[in-house]
């Protein structure tokens, strides 16, 4: 029988209805859909130790704020070299004898004078802008060799964090393993209460660390994010390794090569010049600067004989109180101050570069000794007592005890290596240079 007409129309009327009202729920929830699509992860940055140092000095606000003042400086020497400005007079003389008014009678004049300055003041501040130029740029040196040493330790810090979390957790899933397995054995009563809860706490004990080291971790990348203006969101994937690399340098080499080396040092003899070249100004200041001028007047036609006048002027102060007596009193104490600061600067380096040498000395000491032996023997003595508590041949304390015992030698050496690596810089950064391995 074959069905009705109205009844398959009515039929294809619904199916319609259905569609429509399910391609409306498609077309409403294909923004939301295609809002999901389009969200992107940001990509992480990945960036070894160089490439971290090569971006701070492109980016980093200090040291643009350095590099500024270079500049100013240069400003500063083209200033020195300038000559001083001629300065032109007008003036109108009027004179109202004999009945003479000032239209018939005036004069107009012009006058044009110029200094020259003697005893080669322009060229002593010329030499004095190009002293400064050189302390700037040598300042600006030091401002990257501070701040290149935080670049690097910050980075290493982030990877210490890093060492530190990978520890923390390892320990905590070895100890959610060992509860695991101690559960059951509590259960079934082979287990003391208080040895589950050793358990229990000893892992709360590691999770804690776990919390402990992705909050330094942060910390850490916010900071390096922060030398290298990056944005906070900015994911970073350090890609050098917190390693040992054995660096043995030659003390006698470093403190020659701080001397000569080192930006702050540059920066305080450029400046100690700069005064000496400041203290030649102030003497050559007790030699008057020259004015000479030239003019020319013309007069009414009632004015003298001679209508048209040309005048021609010398101008020499004469140095009979001030002779710059002060200036030059000032200008050796500046010279004086500048000697003292220079000296101060180079004991500074000198003390900084020891001390550094014979850190980096301990705590190589310190890492070769993990290294040598002891870091292993803490990792197989774990996994010993472990083994012999499974099997019945060693107590819950014993087990505590040797899994602190492994991760306070394992931590130990983290910090030791860090450490060892933070000297490093510090050792680097009073020479003024890398040192090679």
């Amino acid at each position: 029988m074959l069905p009705d007409r109205r009844f398959v129309f009515m039929c294809f009327l619904s199916m319609i209805s259905v569609l429509g009202m399910s391609g409306s729920l498609a077309g409403a929830a294909s923004p939301s859909s295609m809002s999901e699509q389009t969200i992107v992860p940001p990509k992480a940055l990945r960036l070894s130790v160089n490439d971290a140092l090569a971006l701070f000095i492109n980016q980093n606000l200090d040291v643009l704020i350095a590099k500024y003042g270079i500049e100013y400086s240069k400003g500063q020497q083209i200033t020195a070299g300038l000559f001083p400005n001629p300065v032109a007079t007008i003036g109108t003389l009027s004179s109202f004898t004999q009945g003479r008014t000032s239209s018939s009678s005036g004069a107009l004049s012009g006058q044009i004078q110029q200094l020259f300055e003697l005893a080669g003041k322009r060229g002593y501040r010329i030499e004095s802008a190009g002293y400064g130029i050189q302390s700037a740029e040598a300042s600006f040196g030091d401002a990257v060799r501070q701040l290149g040493f935080t670049v690097k330790d910050t980075y290493y810090r982030i990877q210490l964090a890093q060492r530190r979390l990978i520890l923390a957790e390892e320990n905590r899933d070895r100890f959610a393993r060992i509860l695991d397995i101690n559960t059951i054995r509590f259960k079934k009563g082979y287990i003391a209460e208080v040895d589950l809860i050793r358990i229990r706490l000893q892992m709360v004990d590691f999770q804690s660390q776990v919390i402990q080291s992705l909050q330094e971790g942060e910390s850490a990348r916010g900071d390096l994010r922060l030398l290298l203006r990056l944005s906070p969101i900015t994911l970073l994937e350090l890609t050098t390794e917190l390693d040992f690399r054995r660096i043995d340098p030659d003390i006698g080499k470093l403190r020659m090569v701080a001397l000569d080396l080192r930006p702050d040092i540059k920066a305080r003899r450029f400046a100690y010049s700069q005064r000496e070249s400041d203290l030649k100004l102030a003497k050559a200041y007790r030699i008057p600067d020259v004015t000479i001028g030239a003019g020319y007047a013309v007069q009414g036609p009632q004015g003298p004989d001679n209508p048209q006048q040309w005048s021609l002027n010398l101008g020499l102060p004469l140095p009979i109180f001030n002779r710059n007596q002060g200036g030059i009193v000032q200008a050796e104490v500046a010279v004086q101050t500048a000697e003292a600061d220079l000296n101060k600067t180079v004991n500074l380096v000198e003390n900084e570069v020891e001390v550094a040498y014979r850190n980096l000395l301990q705590s190589r000491r310190l890492v070769e000794a993990y290294v040598g032996g002891v870091l292993e023997d803490a990792r197989s003595t774990f996994t010993i007592v472990e083994r012999a508590y499974e099997r019945g041949g060693a107590t819950i304390l014993d087990l505590l005890d040797a899994a602190r015992t492994s991760r306070m030698i394992q931590q130990n050496y983290i910090e030791a290596l860090f450490n060892y690596q933070h000297q490093l810089f510090q050792l680097e950064s009073a020479v003024g240079q890398e040192i090679a391995s």
